[in-house]
């Protein structure tokens, strides 16, 4: 299995806005930090405040920042939200697509690592994610004391 980049991006993006905590940031900000096009990631904060994970405000002090504290944000239901296609093979998509679909063992064998991969994720938050604030900000190059602020 493997993530497309939007989720990827998604993650990337989250884990900035978590470790700059009430400090707003860019999507220039972002892409820079990750070396990442700024287009793609125009896209991916705009669906983030649609989720209501994000606040954007445009303008001169404008920028954006999580919308919850980032123990309200589960990974496992952004990867959900952010994966256009969890279909392992093509019989996942639709019933009857295979002829030994009544008795196939692969699709259930495959049907449980996909459960049990998001299971996994399910159990973590993007709190978990950013636990070494200040490791990452030095790493993100954000401002010293960016990481020690946190949202409640």
């Amino acid at each position: 299995m493997r993530l497309t980049a939007y989720t990827d991006y998604t993650l990337r993006t989250l884990m900035y806005l978590a470790v700059c905590g009430d400090c707003p940031a860019t999507i220039g900000q972002i892409a820079a930090a990750y070396d990442i096009s700024e287009a793609h990631l125009m896209k991916v904060v705009h669906q983030l405040g649609v989720a209501n994970d994000v606040v954007t405000q445009r303008g001169r002090r404008g920028g954006i920042w999580l919308a919850r504290a980032p123990e309200c944000i589960n990974l496992g239901a952004t990867v959900r939200r952010t994966e256009a296609d969890l279909a392992l093979v093509p019989c996942f998509e639709k019933a009857g697509s295979c002829v030994i679909s009544d008795n196939c063992v692969l699709s259930k064998v495959l049907q449980e690592a996909l459960d049990a991969f998001l299971a996994v994720l399910d159990r973590y938050t993007l709190a978990d994610l950013v636990a070494p604030r200040q490791a990452l900000a030095s790493l993100l190059r954000l401002p010293a004391g960016s990481a020690i602020r946190s949202l409640v």
